[in-house]
């Protein structure tokens, strides 16, 4: 940054390598020195983008470079998955993933690491405001994607941990009176899906017990369960490059624009890509470049406490239709959600985080576990989940060779794997 003075003017000027910025009072030779500036910036950056793709080897032009049938943008879970079917199917399709963070930026690996299809108070909200069939359809596609990342994975290679998950409730939920009702009811709906009789189980008197105070009823379900989110996409990142995709990180793209007989995939790293068809796995980071998919970003806040000696409580855990979900991680207790303490604020894709959810989380930490245990916070981070107004994906041709896949509302571990499956029945039309 540099202050000059000339002739009684004064010129401010921010410079970066590619930027100016100019706030200045000006007369006739003052813009002829800005304008020259500029003219030597831009004539030096295109000279840049020319150079970084003419020192491009022949090995790396006909390998990393190479035209290929699908690019998808975003190594998270849903790129992966996707990635993973289509060469099942089609073993000899030429995909590449481009990723611009070093690991998925938005919550594949930021998440609570939860192996669950939906607490009872949240299915009951879906069934009331989506109807019963279309929240079962959910409900059943993420029964059925934990199923699957269990046939692909063993335990110890994810961190799973079937330790069963439970729903606190207290009485001014607003189907108290009818929670026996509501849960044979769900049982009974779930059944077909889960194999079990009684998925879900009131057990109350094991609140006090697990550590918990500020609770009036206890839901357990058997079935639900944990695991590492940075072991689960390791694996996957393994087993998807064993088959031969190709995937880049620190690649931003910036663009996507249709040539004659392919789509040109721009990037901020001056390569540019091309391939008959371009994939979006980029959640609700995508209408930065397909504004046409109209998706809720909804950033997640997760704290970690330090070790507690003796912490007796084990599970998954969720109060208020899940937008709280804590788990013991050891003998420590991660904690996330809140985010409904301030909804509009947390309609956002930035990861810095608040003050307001990461105290609301503390304080719900307080209240709820009893005081005879002692910790502070270590670790506090967010993560950015995407939203439809119907719980559902978003799978949709966004225009013309551009594809998103994206919006898991939250069960994005789960989810994935199915819808994964079922849009690469539709992908592979175009090849």
């Amino acid at each position: 940054m540099t202050l000059k003075r000339h002739e009684g003017f004064l010129l401010y000027i921010k410079i970066t390598r590619y930027t100016v910025l100019a706030f200045l009072l000006t007369n006739h030779l003052t813009t002829r020195l800005i304008t020259r500036f500029i003219t030597r910036q831009t004539a030096r950056s295109d000279g840049d983008k020319k150079m970084m793709i003419a020192n491009l080897s022949i090995w790396e032009k006909e390998s990393y470079y190479a035209p290929q049938d699908l690019v998808i943008v975003g190594a998270g879970l849903m790129g992966l998955w996707t990635a993973l079917e289509l060469k099942k199917h089609r073993p000899s399709l030429r995909i590449t993933i481009l990723e611009r963070n070093t690991t998925p930026l938005g919550a594949s690996t930021r998440n609570a690491g939860f192996a669950c299809f939906g607490s009872p108070t949240e299915l009951i909200h879906d069934a009331d405001t989506l109807g019963p069939d279309a929240m079962l359809a959910v409900a059943e596609m993420r029964y059925k994607g934990i199923q699957k990342i269990r046939r692909h994975f063993t335990d110890e290679q994810i961190g799973f941990d079937a330790c069963g998950g439970y729903e606190c409730i207290n009485r001014d939920y607003k189907n108290w009176a009818l929670l026996p009702d509501k849960l044979h009811w769900l049982n009974s709906l779930l059944k077909e899906i889960t194999g079990s009789k009684a998925i879900f189980q009131q057990i109350d008197h094991k609140l006090a017990a697990m550590g918990l105070q500020g609770f009036d009823a206890l839901v357990e379900n058997v079935t639900e369960a944990a695991l590492h989110s940075g072991k689960l996409v390791q694996a996957l990142t393994q087993k998807v490059q064993a088959t031969g995709v190709n995937i880049l990180y620190g690649i931003q793209v910036s663009g996507i624009e249709k040539q004659s007989a392919s789509m040109q995939i721009n990037t901020l790293q001056n390569q540019a890509f091309t391939a008959a068809h371009v994939l979006l796995c980029t959640n609700a980071f995508t209408s930065e470049l397909a504004p046409e998919a109209r998706i809720e970003p909804a950033r997640g806040q997760v704290i970690v406490t330090s070790p507690i000696p003796g912490l007796p409580m084990k599970g998954t855990f969720h109060f208020d239709e899940g937008f709280y979900y804590w788990r013991n991680l050891g003998n420590r207790i991660l904690l996330g959600g809140a985010r409904n303490s301030a909804f509009e604020a947390e309609a956002t894709t930035n990861l810095s985080g608040s003050d307001t959810v990461r105290l609301a989380l503390e304080h719900f930490l307080t209240q709820h576990l009893h005081p005879s245990f002692q910790y502070t916070i270590e670790h506090h981070w967010s993560g950015v989940m995407g939203f439809t107004t119907d719980k559902r994906p978003y799978t949709a041709l966004v225009r013309e060779g551009v594809t998103a896949a994206i919006a898991c509302n939250g069960m994005g571990v789960a989810l994935t794997p199915v819808v994964a499956e079922q849009l690469s029945t539709g992908l592979l039309d175009y090849f």
